[in-house]
């Protein structure tokens, strides 16, 4: 009896849950409505027709799903990734900006033209540093040659130089606050040629005017007897004789030294030097044993000095080395 009333339990129990769980997968799933989309519905009364009722249903159903999310003005504004289109990491935007990608593009488009409008600071032009203008036998030859068209003579010793002096085809070298000489210079080697001595005034009075302070003249003129005695102890003196003579021998060469001078005074002796050059006027070499501007000057110099005598732009300098290379 006891068996048989135990099974009925358990056949009763399984129909029971059978019953339950077939209710509960019947029942309708509800979601939960904001009380707002409630006041949303009423604002539309059913009895309003519309004339196209299905896309109204469709309508009405995504606007209750979009207001089922939170609002968009109750989240904090979120960062976008707009420093990809070239605004700053920390910039924020309100959500309708946020909302399209439209809206930052343009904003960094606006930057951009604003940047590109406003006025950029020009940059000042370096000066190019002119190549040392390096001397050859070429260009001592000429030297010689030039002297003979001018009708100079080399100066054979100590009483030809004075007899010159006197005659007045000699001039002391200009010394001025912009101009002195080497004091181991003796006084007798202290003279060269009246275009020697103008262009000399010249270029240390443009020198002053540049950079302030005074050249530095450390040989003039010169006699073959000396000329002949320096080459005993200074390997690097030019001969004493012949088509590569020291132009010193005419009193037509002066050496201005390098040393002392920077870097950019340099480089303006030698832009000042390369047009006078050019125009035939003088021969110019550097020295770099005894660091100095070796100049032969021509009478031709006393004319008209070419306008171009003044330091030149890095590509006209560049253009007369080159000229003078070839």
């Amino acid at each position: 009896m006891r068996r048989n009333f135990a099974v009925f339990l358990l056949v009763a129990s399984a129909c029971i849950l059978a019953v339950f769980a077939q209710s509960l997968a019947a029942a309708p799933v509800r979601t939960h409505k904001p009380a707002h989309t409630k006041s949303h519905a009423a604002s539309h009364p059913a009895g309003k027709s519309l004339a196209r009722p299905h896309s109204a249903s469709l309508k009405s159903a995504a606007h209750t799903q979009n207001h089922a999310r939170p609002h968009a003005s109750s989240r904090p504004a979120a960062r976008s990734r707009v420093h990809s289109a070239g605004l700053p990491r920390t910039t924020r935007y309100t959500p309708a900006v946020m909302h399209t990608r439209r809206g930052v593009l343009a904003e960094a488009r606006r930057r951009a033209h604003e940047e590109d409008a406003a006025p950029r600071k020009l940059q000042p032009v370096r000066w190019a540093m002119p190549a040392p203008l390096r001397g050859s036998h070429e260009s001592l030859v000429h030297q010689n040659e030039m002297a003979q068209a001018d009708g100079l003579e080399r100066i054979l010793d100590d009483d030809d130089l004075a007899d010159r002096i006197s005659r007045g085809s000699l001039v002391r070298v200009p010394i001025s606050g912009a101009l002195r000489i080497n004091t181991d210079l003796p006084e007798d080697r202290r003279y060269c040629r009246p275009w020697t001595a103008r262009l000399l005034s010249d270029i240390a009075k443009a020198h002053a005017i540049k950079f302030g302070g005074s050249l530095e003249v450390t040989s003039a003129v010169r006699t073959v007897e000396y000329q002949r005695h320096l080459r005993l102890f200074n390997g690097n003196a030019a001969a004493a004789d012949g088509d590569i003579a020291s132009p010193h021998l005419t009193g037509g060469t002066i050496d201005i030294a390098k040393h002392g001078l920077t870097s950019r005074e340099i480089g303006w002796l030698r832009a000042w030097l390369i047009p006078l050059e050019q125009a035939g006027k003088i021969d110019v070499e550097e020295e770099f044993k005894q660091s100095c501007f070796h100049i032969s000057v021509y009478k031709s110099y006393l004319g008209p000095v070419p306008a171009s005598s003044q330091p030149q732009s890095p590509v006209a300098s560049a253009s007369m080395l080159a000229a003078r290379s070839r």
